[in-house]
């Protein structure tokens, strides 16, 4: 299934014009932020080809591409933790989505169980980068 995006134009149109022409890579995807409507956390982090993407704007439900599985996700099919788009908005040259959500089921969006798929800070110590739990993850 071919989306119907047309060409990213020139500079001046992609960052101010009113054509949404999102710039997938080379591997045909583009990064897309899941985050709850409601109070503005970050859930999860992930990737839409141009079927998931187009298939997004159809249904209002959120829906990725597993690169580890080889296929499309239709989010919350498997966890019940659907999304439904309240808001898509895109960054200023079009490679990314942010995508303001409602979450289904429990509420959460990580596969662990959790809220959100950001609950680790990564601290600098001098024996280098280690992770710590949040206190206050999403």
């Amino acid at each position: 299934m071919a989306a119907p995006f047309p060409h990213p134009g020139d500079k001046t149109e992609l960052e101010e014009g009113s054509v949404f022409s999102p710039r997938f890579d080379r591997d045909g995807l583009i990064a897309a932020i899941a985050a709850d409507a409601a109070t503005g956390d970050i859930l999860m982090f992930a990737w839409m080809n141009a079927e998931a993407l187009q298939l997004t704007l159809e249904t209002g439900i959120v829906h990725y591409w597993s690169r580890s599985r080889g296929k499309l996700w239709r989010k919350g099919d498997d966890s019940g933790q659907q999304q439904k788009v309240v808001e898509i908005r895109t960054d200023c040259d079009q490679d990314a989505v942010l995508i303001r959500v409602e979450v289904g089921g429990d509420g959460g969006a990580c596969h662990t169980g959790r809220r959100s798929c950001f609950y680790r800070l990564v601290t600098s110590t001098p024996a280098g980068a280690r992770l710590r739990f949040s206190q206050d993850a999403c």
